[in-house]
């Protein structure tokens, strides 16, 4: 029977298409900034995410993440200072390994998502720092509080998106904020004031 083998072959093929998928997904990104395309970029919402994590009872670093961002990024890779971020998070998209939490998080003690259902952060000055690092000093407001923070960022990444064919730049951002400064302030010291966040952020080029 010639079943098998014709099987066998486009199974072959299938496995190697599969084999060889990551690799060509993996080469699709450049990791030199000065190459990337300068711009007005927009949030891609799908592979942005903000992360945090909280001290628990001095046990344990509790995490949670919230999604659904949403702003743009006016990107000079050739004059860092002159690149702005401005950012919309919506609160309501908080996510823990707990849905009972994820309740809590949203009502009037915490975060008040009915009444400020968003958070923003809009940039006010971008330092260069290293190669592919830069400072970025700007506005958070959370719950109608604004104060001042800094993101440590590091480029990952651009190039075209393989799968929605979109040029695209990514990025990984750190910070530590103090919630109690934003009214968000119910088990502290339990639960420590001292918030960490981690943020992957992924922006498609408009125009």
């Amino acid at each position: 029977m010639k079943t098998l083998p014709v099987i066998a072959a486009a199974a072959a093929a299938l496995l190697t298409s599969a084999l060889a998928a990551p690799q060509a997904l993996a080469q699709s990104a450049a990791s030199n900034p000065l190459t990337v395309k300068a711009g007005t970029y927009q949030v891609e919402p799908y592979h942005t995410q903000v992360g945090f994590s909280v001290l628990h009872f001095g046990f344990s670093y509790y995490s949670g993440v919230f999604s659904n961002v949403s702003g743009t990024l006016q990107l000079d890779p050739a004059h860092p200072a002159k690149s702005k971020l401005d950012v919309t998070i919506p609160v309501d998209s908080v996510q823990t390994t707990s849905t009972v939490l994820d309740g809590e998080l949203k009502g009037a003690q915490w975060f008040d998502a009915a009444k400020y259902p968003t958070a923003t952060f809009v940039s006010t000055e971008v330092t260069r720092t290293g190669a592919n690092t830069a400072r970025v000093e700007g506005k958070l407001t959370i719950r109608g509080v604004t104060e001042p923070e800094t993101l440590s960022v590091k480029f990952i990444g651009a190039g075209v998106n393989p799968l929605d064919k979109a040029y695209t730049v990514g990025f990984e951002a750190v910070g530590t904020i103090k919630r109690s400064a934003f009214g968000v302030s119910p088990y502290i010291p339990a639960v420590s004031d001292a918030v960490r966040l981690h943020i992957a952020g992924a922006f498609e080029l408009h125009n």
